[in-house]
Order: C-alpha cells, then sequence, then structure tokens
C-alpha cells in the first residue's frame, strides 16, 4: 500500500531515498549560553535518520534574529563545531539533513536583545506572547528595517549558509514562513513599506529573492530549498490576497530554480492554525516545477493519496517523528500509523525525556 513512499526523489542535488520527510521543529535543546548544538540533538536526529531528508530544526542566523531560548544558531564558530556532531551522526546513519535558517524578525522579544527593539519589513507588533528567559511576556513593537540595512541582514543569511557548509549539512531551507521575517515581508498585514521592498506582490518578494540569490551564492540552487506557508493567518501575520502574493512567490523560486519547495499547509480542522483559506498548492504546483513537500496532519494514507495523485511529490511529518524516531521503517513493514503519542509538554524542555527516549521498534521487541 505504502510503496508510494518509498519510491526515491531528487530534489536538485540531494538523492532522498524515500519521500518521508521529517519536518523542522523547534525543540530547544542546545547548550547555553551560546546555543550550541550538542550531543544530545546528534542522538535526537541520527535517531531519526531514516526519512528520505531531514529538515533541521529553526536555526538562528544571528544574535538579531533568535528570540527563542534554547534554540540553536549557526552564527558562530562554536555553533558551527556543535553542528558537525549531528550531520556526522546522520550520515553516518545512511541519512540527508539540511538546515533551516530562521530570522525571527518582529517575534523577538526585547529580553533576547539587551532591550533594543526587534526588527521587521514594517513597524508592527505581533499578537500574543513571547518565550523569554523571563517567562512569558507581551511582544512588543518592532521598528521597520531602513533600506540601507537590508543588505546587512542579507550577510548575515550568506553567513549562516557557509557556516551550514562547513558543519557537513547536504543544502539549506529557507524559512519563510509562520510569520517570520520573510513572511513578514511578503504579507501585506505586516509589509507596509512604500520602497522598493513594499506595495505590489514583487516588490514584497524583493527580500525573499535577495537572500535566496546569497543562499544560491555559496550553495548552488540545487541544494537550496525555501518553506512557505501561504494559507492563513500565522503569528498575526495574514495576506488579503494570498493567490497574488505566493504566485508572485511561487514564481522567483522557479526562476531561480531551486531545489525543493516546502509547503506548511493548515486546513478547516487542522490542529495547528486551522483556517479556512484555501490551500494554494494547485495554484503554486502550476508555477513551480520543481519538487514539491507538503505539511500539515498528514498520515501515511493521506501522504500516499496525494503524491498517487500529483498534488506533490514527497510529505513531511512533523509531529509523528517527535515521538517515532524510526517512523518510515513503521510505515515500510505496516507497523501501524505512528504508534507512540508524543507528550506536548515535553516539547522545548530541557533534557532527553520527551526527546530521544521514545522506542524504535526493535527497541521495543527488545524490552
Amino acid at each position: 500500500m505504502h510503496d508510494t513512499l518509498f519510491q526515491p526523489l531528487k530534489l536538485g542535488a540531494i538523492e532522498a531515498k524515500n519521500r518521508i520527510f521529517m519536518a523542522p521543529l523547534t525543540r530547544g535543546r542546545s547548550t547555553q549560553p551560546g546555543s550550541i548544538p550538542n550531543e544530545m540533538m546528534a542522538t535526537y536526529y541520527g535517531q531519526r535518520s531514516g526519512a528520505g531528508l531531514i529538515i533541521s530544526e529553526a536555526t538562528g542566523i544571528s544574535v538579531e534574529g533568535s528570540g527563542w531560548f534554547a534554540a540553536p544558531g549557526v552564527w558562530s564558530d562554536a555553533q558551527t563545531e556543535g553542528w558537525k556532531l549531528t550531520t556526522e551522526a546522520v550520515h553516518e546513519a545512511g541519512g540527508k539533513i539540511v538546515l533551516q535558517l530562521w530570522h525571527m524578525g518582529r517575534l523577538v522579544h526585547p529580553d533576547f536583545l539587551g532591550g533594543e527593539p526587534p526588527v521587521s519589513a514594517s513597524a508592527t507588533k505581533a499578537p500574543d506572547h513571547a518565550h523569554t528567559p523571563n517567562g512569558r511576556k507581551p511582544h512588543e513593537p518592532a521598528r521597520g528595517l531602513d533600506k540601507d540595512e537590508i543588505p546587512r541582514v542579507v550577510e548575515d543569511y550568506r553567513r549562516a549558509a557557509e557556516n551550514a557548509k562547513k558543519a557537513g549539512f547536504d543544502g539549506v531551507q529557507l524559512h519563510g514562513a509562520n510569520g517570520y521575517l520573510v513572511d513578514q515581508f511578503l504579507r501585506d498585514s505586516t509589509n507596509l513599506r512604500d520602497d522598493e521592498y513594499g506595495g505590489s506582490p514583487e516588490n514584497r518578494t524583493r527580500f525573499m529573492r535577495e537572500v535566496l540569490e546569497a543562499l544560491i551564492d555559496v550553495w548552488g540552487a540545487d541544494r537550496v530549498g525555501i518553506r512557505l506557508s501561504p494559507n492563513g493567518e500565522t503569528q498575526g501575520c495574514d495576506d488579503s490576497d494570498p493567490a497574488a502574493t505566493f504566485g508572485a512567490a511561487a514564481r522567483v523560486i522557479e526562476e531561480l530554480g531551486l531545489g525543493f519547495l516546502e509547503l506548511r499547509e493548515a486546513g478547516p480542522d487542522g490542529t495547528f492554525g486551522a483556517t479556512d483559506v484555501p490551500k494554494q498548492s494547485p495554484m503554486i504546483r502550476q508555477i513551480y516545477s520543481g519538487p514539491l513537500i507538503l505539511n500539515s496532519d498528514y498520515d501515511a494514507a493521506t501522504a500516499v493519496a496525494d503524491i498517487e495523485a500529483g498534488r506533490c511529490d514527497a510529505v513531511s511529518f512533523g509531529r509523528p517523528y517527535i515521538s517515532n524516531p524510526d517512523l518510515a521503517e513503521r510505515i515500510r513493514v505496516g507497523a501501524g500509523w505512528a504508534p507512540n503519542t508524543n507528550i506536548p509538554k515535553s516539547w522545548y524542555l530541557p533534557g532527553p525525556a520527551g526527546y530521544i527516549d521514545y522506542p524504535t521498534m526493535e527497541e521495543e521487541k527488545a524490552a
């Protein structure tokens, strides 16, 4: 039944052994201070190397862009060295892994910035609260980036991509989804600019394009991907015409020849970010000719259905991979859909509990 999921897939220069991908999942286990990847993280990713491709947790490109306590970074030498533990573990287990590059924009609380305001496309304020080292606090107003600051931010992405290469990753993915900085530039609820980075959908894709071009300079287009969330509101970031906005984004991605595109698409019954806004993947599929990965509330059967129908080429699974490190093997042998249930309260806790202690099938048999 699931043979479709075990066909190899070429993502530019990356050869995925199957179409069961691991979605990016923030877990908050890096070593503090310094946001340094560690041996425990290497164990976690190594356990999940049966995925056709692992997309790493969102990883800060700079101090300015990092506003999640204990999330890892990739701007320092120590962080780069720390990530080598993970890439070596994944490669030794026969897997492939790309690093997701993250700037949180207005979602960084000033507590992370020595009291300075966060930056965004425009001077706006995110709703709800930030999780800071000092507890939950309301988000505070961001300042809009001056036009002459944008090249500096693009260079931060470039430097992070260079460090990802030094660390041994197979490529990089730009985090352009979920209301973070790239998304803040793309969508008209958060991009209120009147210069060449704002206004029309084409102008609002300019920042995304410049960042992607920097990543391509480092890696080549065939080892660069992007994640978008083209339908519905996320963390206060929304768009009045998602078809126009994300059609323009898809045209840039096609023009640049990216190796892969991942879309997080919630539905009306979604368990995260439920929305009635139509999914944009059918339209995007008509524009972007490369490998398309879909994500959000899939199980094995619905993944097979969408791949066989031509709606996508692979599916990325998030929460099922938290508690089922050998998810691909469980699907292959028909062992039931993701039988280990994850515990949400352990998602972001420090330590191994709820992180590297979920058993594989072989471990269950041996117990």
